[in-house]
């Protein structure tokens, strides 16, 4: 007689791959934990009686302490944030991904010492299962809770004063230099730029892509004029260009709206677009294309950010190990260069 080999108990993975869900789904409904939608619970347990799965009982102990809920922080204070078109994809890809994994999404604004202690009592209650930071400039003081805290926690973008373990970001850097490259390949050598404030890493990395361009085609970087990532801001700026570089004959602006401001201040000045100053912009956002000409930029994918924030999250809650990841961007040529 050939003995029988012992049969492998049902894992938590087999039961998620069963019923077609997350394994943190699978966890929640297990261990009577809210927010599971019915479709789902019942899936689950079926694939719970198919397999004959057993808890683990330490498992089990620990699973019960999710909250079902996640947070997503934003470094700033200003409710206009809300209409950023930029964070308003974000926060569609945010909800989304969510809404797949059945957690709930907490938003929190930032930026005030008010508004940092209400994030560290959410979380040193437990309130949530994990954190997502955005936003952070130089030295922020979110940071050293997202040193301190047991709880996982995933930038989008990566800081620039360490390295996180777990972070989201987009190649700001490559797709700076690769639209400062399309304006030197299209005939301009006269290239400034307006960039986002340098004390953030979109601010500084995008800055720094410009400045490789300009020095790998052999030219001299002008320096930089800052704004605050808003129309009003890059129109301002690119008055003080106007007037510190008369002979200017190409623009990167580090995001679409700072752009768009520059195209008013150039219209203004009586300078054609692309005829005397060709402009591009970065993100792709719905303005680069109702402005007058429709403008070239870099399309970051701006909702996929927010996806992936969210399964990196998820995939730590989990237990697992992610690696950070940078997402791609591509030139998208339109009528201003």
């Amino acid at each position: 007689m050939t003995e029988e080999l012992p049969q492998r108990h049902a894992t938590l993975d087999d039961v998620a791959a069963q019923a077609g869900v997350s394994r943190t789904v699978a966890s929640r409904v297990i261990n009577g934990a809210p927010h599971v939608s019915q479709a789902k619970r019942e899936a689950v347990e079926r694939a719970i009686r198919k397999l004959g799965f057993v808890p683990n009982p330490k498992a089990r102990a620990l699973a019960t302490r999710q909250a079902g809920a996640a947070a997503l922080v934003i470094a700033r204070d200003d409710p206009g944030v809300l209409a950023d078109p930029f964070f308003a994809q974000v926060m569609v890809g945010v909800s989304g991904a969510l809404e797949e994994a059945d957690l709930h999404m907490m938003l929190c604004l930032a930026a005030t010492p008010r508004g940092r202690e209400r994030v560290e009592q959410l979380v040193r209650s437990r309130a949530v299962d994990g954190v997502m930071l955005m936003a952070l400039n130089e030295d922020d003081p979110l940071a050293r809770l997202a040193k301190e805290t047991p709880l996982p926690v995933v930038f989008g973008g990566r800081p620039m004063d360490f390295e996180p373990r777990w972070y989201v970001d987009i190649d700001n850097v490559g797709g700076a230099r690769n639209a400062t490259e399309h304006l030197l390949v299209h005939g301009r050598s006269r290239v400034v730029t307006i960039c986002g404030p340098l004390d953030t890493g979109v601010g500084d990395s995008r800055c720094r892509g410009y400045r490789e361009a300009m020095v790998l085609a052999g030219l001299t970087p002008r320096p930089p004029e800052q704004a605050d990532f808003s129309e009003m801001g890059g129109e301002a700026a690119m008055n003080r260009l106007l007037q510190a570089h008369p002979d200017l004959d190409g623009v990167f602006a580090a995001n679409d709206n700072m752009a768009a401001g520059a195209l008013r201040a150039l219209r203004k000045a009586g300078r054609s677009v692309p005829g005397d100053v060709a402009v591009v912009g970065f993100d792709d956002l719905a303005v680069a294309q109702s402005v007058e000409p429709a403008l070239t930029t870099v399309h970051q994918p701006i909702r996929d950010l927010g996806r992936e924030m969210v399964r990196m999250l998820v995939g730590v809650i989990a237990g697992r190990a992610p690696s950070p990841l940078i997402l791609p961007t591509h030139v998208v040529r339109r009528a201003s260069t």
